[in-house]
């Protein structure tokens, strides 16, 4: 359980450190991208408190959302659509649904 706190803390500080800007046309990607990431992310911490995680799962599933979610926007830019506001909207659902089941668990410990 440690370990992805560590693993976040050690993101942030190296984002800090090394900034980086990325280019306007990409912000539609990367937006979904850290939302894909996001839902691993939580995901896996919801799967850890249930007891229930799997190395296997936990990586498949975080590459898995990741090319769904470019493939998604990158459909939705080809045919002049803004599809990326549906796997916005995926995944920021799985995040608070996953975020509230975190929540609930340590409220009832």
């Amino acid at each position: 359980m440690t370990l992805p706190i560590i693993g976040l803390i050690i993101g942030v500080l190296i984002g800090t450190v090394f900034p980086i800007s990325i280019p306007a046309e990409y912000a539609k990607f990367m937006s979904v991208a850290l939302l894909a990431s996001l839902d691993s992310v939580f995901g896996g911490l919801r799967a850890g408190i249930e007891e229930k995680f799997d190395n296997t799962i936990f990586i498949t599933g975080f590459f898995t959302n990741a090319l769904l979610a470019a493939g998604l926007v990158y459909i939705g830019e080809r045919l002049g659509i803004d599809l990326y506001y549906v796997a916005l909207l995926a995944f920021g659902v799985r995040v608070f649904q996953n975020l509230a089941i975190i929540r609930r668990y340590f409220l009832k410990k």
